[in-house]
């Protein structure tokens, strides 16, 4: 029996319809850690058909953005693609201050030209994610430094020192009679007035910026009586067991070469595969569950290489991650060396300490860290292992220097 055209655009609809819940329930429990004042209320505003201002910040204190942040910049491709005002909000001017929520110790302020320096490259990090053509990009100096001190005070008024200083972190500074500056205070002013000034009606973050996000909820909230959201994102787990941060060198970054891309995400731990499918790729919720049943019966390091596959794959392309696959399983896991070895020439009356010449032979980016991978017994020369960092070394033509797992450089004597 043939279907009317009004049956097949009903089905249509509900096919649709049937859809986009699922995108929006996913978009609100993948990754999420919480939503604020709660799910349902978002959910019903982003199924009203309205356009909605959205925001993702990241200050530019360090010169690379990691696959954590890539958590929040998947939920902004989305909901830009779902036709909403999506901001990617450098923070060129609170990062003169910079936020201690996640630390211990008071941030070191940087200068302008270094702030400069590092959000150069961020927009070119964030585009393997994000499509720019569909998202704006700004910077927080274009309104903070325009605002006047009487007009900072009234700002504050809104809000409790007390709040502030009852964090956990920065009872825990005060307790210990340590500084904490009065400038760290207005940190979260400053990110509530870029809410205010985006007119956000979606704050996205890690549950770290909870406060902060917090405060731009009040200003949305007392300046403008309306009513706001914060989406925090739940935290990617380091390649150390810790939260992935630029602070403590535990990153996968987004500009890391493929093959270092795809080592780093070898080396985390079995257990943490599911987090970083979940967090750290686009593979579908249901196929999640399929790999999670895998991980039951199969070996881990299987599953483990196609997750290292799909990020690097998302991130570069599927040549780069075909290859990363088999530079790791030529020179790890058979321990051959790779074929287009890169060769540094050296004069063979220089003698150079290890650490000197990692660095040299760009193994390390610097003399501390070469120290470092020396100290943790992960250099070789020759395949024996150096455990000085002071040890000199007498070049040899094809000598062989390995940093890690995956970096090798071979010597040729001038």
């Amino acid at each position: 029996m043939f279907q009317t055209i009004a049956t097949v655009e009903t089905n249509i609809l509900s096919t649709y319809n049937k859809r986009m819940s699922e995108e929006t329930n996913e978009l609100l429990t993948r990754g999420v850690a919480n939503i604020i004042p709660n799910k349902d209320a978002l959910e019903k505003v982003l199924k009203a058909d309205k356009k909605l201002n959205i925001y993702f910040g990241i200050d530019p204190t360090a010169t690379k953005i990691h696959l954590g942040h890539a958590v929040a910049l998947r939920k902004l491709q989305k909901l830009a693609e779902l036709g909403h005002n999506v901001t990617f909000l450098i923070g060129d001017f609170t990062a003169l201050i910079g936020d201690t929520s996640d630390k211990d110790t008071e941030r070191p302020v940087l200068t302008s030209q270094q702030i400069q320096e590092n959000f150069q490259t961020y927009k070119n990090q964030a585009e393997k994610i994000l499509d720019f053509s569909l998202v704006t990009v700004k910077h927080n100096s274009e309104w903070l430094k325009k605002l006047t001190f009487e007009e900072i005070v009234k700002l504050c008024q809104h809000f409790s020192f007390g709040d502030f200083g009852s964090r956990e972190l920065i009872r825990k500074r005060v307790n210990a009679h340590e500084h904490v500056g009065l400038h760290e205070a207005l940190y979260p002013v400053m990110q509530g007035y870029d809410s205010y000034f985006l007119d956000t009606d979606i704050q996205l973050g890690g549950t770290d910026q909870t406060f902060n996000m917090q405060a731009g909820r009040t200003l949305q909230k007392d300046l403008r009586g309306k009513e706001s959201f914060v989406l925090a994102n739940e935290f990617l787990t380091g390649t150390d067991g810790r939260k992935m941060s630029k602070s403590w060198g535990n990153a996968i970054w987004l500009d890391d070469n493929p093959n270092d891309m795809f080592g780093k995400v070898m080396s985390v731990k079995d257990d943490l595969i599911i987090e970083y499918f979940t967090l750290g790729t686009n593979v579908s919720i249901d196929e999640i569950k399929l790999i999670e049943q895998q991980l039951k019966t199969e070996n881990p390091i299987e599953i483990k290489k196609k997750l290292a596959f799909e990020i690097v794959k998302e991130l570069n392309s599927e040549d780069a991650a075909l290859e990363a696959q088999k530079m790791f399983e030529q020179t790890v896991q058979k321990g051959e060396l790779p074929e287009d070895i890169q060769t540094l020439e050296i004069n063979a009356v220089e003698h150079l300490s290890i650490s000197d010449l990692l660095v040299k032979a760009g193994l390390a980016t610097s003399k501390s860290e070469a120290k470092r991978l020396v100290e943790q017994g992960g250099v070789q020369v020759n395949s024996e292992i150096v455990t000085n960092p002071t040890e000199k070394i007498i070049p040899e033509n094809n000598m062989i220097v390995k940093a890690g797992k995956r970096n090798f450089v071979r010597i040729k004597i001038n």
